[in-house]
């Protein structure tokens, strides 16, 4: 890696793994004008992935920075998913703007995303693999292996976004507690000599042993429990194996003519100790990693890059100190507990079976609770994490308090609404109904008006709150009740600026 690729050795954030966290991650600081690099170890995209959809929770996000319909081009959307066992989870009583789930394959959600972060001007470098790290007071030095052989990278910051067994993590000294993978199951995408040999969905064999069958554009995919993992689980998968343990929970023959990709996966669960420590922070699998139940895994990496980026971006600049992203670490760390919770739950109700199912009356339970409608909502926004909030200050009791505000319409011209002005600004935004206090409100927020931009909402969009102050990641950060006496509501907005945006003036930019 040379001087003109990294501007005379040195970059803002220097971002390793280009999954969808790297990928995003990257997007959203080329966007708030930071230089980006992102470090990818393979040479090549991955032909093959594990994840097909995207949640309500990242369709939100994304929206809020214009490309909701990019994505949702790409594949159907369905109102429920799979929850516990057989049942089906219904999002449609979801409070969002997109109560489904949308089926698009990880390596589809790279791609776009690549094109968004480079067409920003992020710059993404394949081929080049971490090898170690320094960091002092004012950055993190980074040896890098790549096609041209060793090179060393000097940047202001770090974010490890490269999987489970983060280089960038362990190099970091960072902890990563948790339960190891007790249970593996196998997946193959696969070509069958015969399609009828099983059908789509859950194929149960003589054993009680089934195996999952997804259909995919000229091949199928096979899910099935493996009942005698190899002393290392991460090693490659024999076509042989495979075969004869599809067979065995079959019960009958299912020749493989091809097998386009196989792989084997356990559910371990992990959170990193720390998402921070010094200059170094991680985001996506490197922070948590957790049993696949739910296919949620994609949709946390990006909720992590879009909290992690904007807050990234103001230190970065200079306009507010370093202390903002001890934030990080507290939202998604928390978000992360409740990540692994979710899942983990989700997998012990999922394999608890056969005559000793003692966790049946829990699970058929859950699985009555997801499919009311008085009850389907709040379990689906909690485990899609539309649910989401975040510490916020002003009027708790607001049905918006620290979640994600609603993409509400805006009375002035060339806006049409919160999500494209999020969108534009690649700030935050203060949404005022246009009452008297509205000028008092608007001349204390004044100070910081190149990182917030002040807007008027169409009347009664704010839901009985007199003002809104929104987040970059398109969360409430403090609500204006009505009855607030003028004075007092300045000095708290004025407060929760200087908490999330930095001072009222710019700093200079930092070395």
């Amino acid at each position: 890696m040379n001087d003109t690729e990294t501007e005379n050795g040195v970059v803002d954030v220097l971002v390793v793994g280009a999954g969808p966290a790297g990928l995003a991650l990257g997007g959203e600081l080329a966007r708030a004008g930071v230089r980006a690099l992102v470090l990818e170890r393979e040479p090549e995209p991955p032909g093959f992935c594990r994840g097909f959809n995207l949640n309500a929770r990242s369709l939100e996000l994304l929206d809020r920075r214009g490309l909701a319909a990019r994505f949702l081009a790409e594949g159907p959307t369905v109102p429920s998913t799979a929850f516990v066992g057989a049942s089906r989870l219904d999002l449609a009583a979801m409070r969002t703007k997109h109560p489904y789930v949308l089926g698009i394959p990880q390596t589809r959600v790279e791609e776009l995303l690549a094109e968004w972060a480079v067409g920003l001007g992020a710059r993404l470098a394949r081929g080049r693999r971490l090898t170690g790290l320094r960091q002092d007071g004012d950055g993190v030095t980074v040896d890098v292996d790549g096609p041209d052989g060793p090179s060393t990278v000097r940047c202001r910051w770090l974010v490890g976004c490269d999987g489970g067994r983060s280089t960038v993590r362990k190099a970091a000294g960072i902890g990563f507690p948790g339960t190891p993978a007790r249970k593996f199951t196998l997946l193959g995408d696969v070509v069958l000599a015969d399609p009828s040999a099983v059908s789509f969905g859950p194929n149960t064999g003589p054993g009680g042993r089934s195996v999952f069958v997804i259909p995919r554009p000229g091949y199928v995919r096979l899910v099935t429990a493996d009942p005698a993992p190899p002393a290392d689980p991460h090693g490659p998968v024999a076509l042989g194996s495979f075969q004869r343990t599809i067979e065995a929970a079959l019960g009958h023959r299912a020749e493989i003519a091809e097998a386009l990709w196989l792989t084997r996966f356990g559910d371990a669960a992990r959170l990193a100790e720390r998402f921070r420590a010094g200059r170094v922070l991680l985001a996506g699998d490197a922070a948590h990693i957790h049993p696949p139940a739910g296919a949620i895994g994609v949709n946390a990496a990006i909720d992590d890059a879009v909290n992690l980026g904007w807050k990234l971006a103001l230190v970065a600049r200079g306009q507010a100190p370093d202390a903002l992203l001890d934030t990080y670490h507290d939202e998604r760390h928390a978000a992360g507990k409740r990540l692994l919770r979710n899942t983990r739950a989700q997998a012990v109700l999922a394999q608890a079976n056969g005559a000793d199912d003692r966790l049946a009356p829990v699970r058929d339970l859950l699985a009555e609770l997801a499919g009311s409608g008085d009850t389907a909502g709040p379990l689906a926004e909690a485990i899609t994490a539309v649910g989401t909030r975040y510490p916020a200050s002003g009027d708790p009791a607001h049905p918006w308090a620290g979640r994600m505000v609603p993409d509400v319409p805006l009375d002035q011209d060339g806006e049409d609404g919160l999500s494209a002005l999020l969108t534009r600004t690649a700030g935050g935004a203060l949404l005022l109904d246009g009452t008297a206090d509205s000028q008092a409100l608007s001349a204390a927020a004044r100070p910081w008006a190149e990182r917030v931009t002040t807007a008027r909402a169409h009347p009664h969009a704010l839901e009985r709150a007199d003002a809104v102050l929104v987040r970059p990641d398109g969360h409430a950060a403090w609500i204006c009740a009505p009855s607030t006496p003028a004075d007092t509501a300045a000095q708290e907005l004025r407060e929760t600026l200087a908490r999330w945006f930095g001072g009222p003036r710019s700093s200079p930019r930092g070395v």
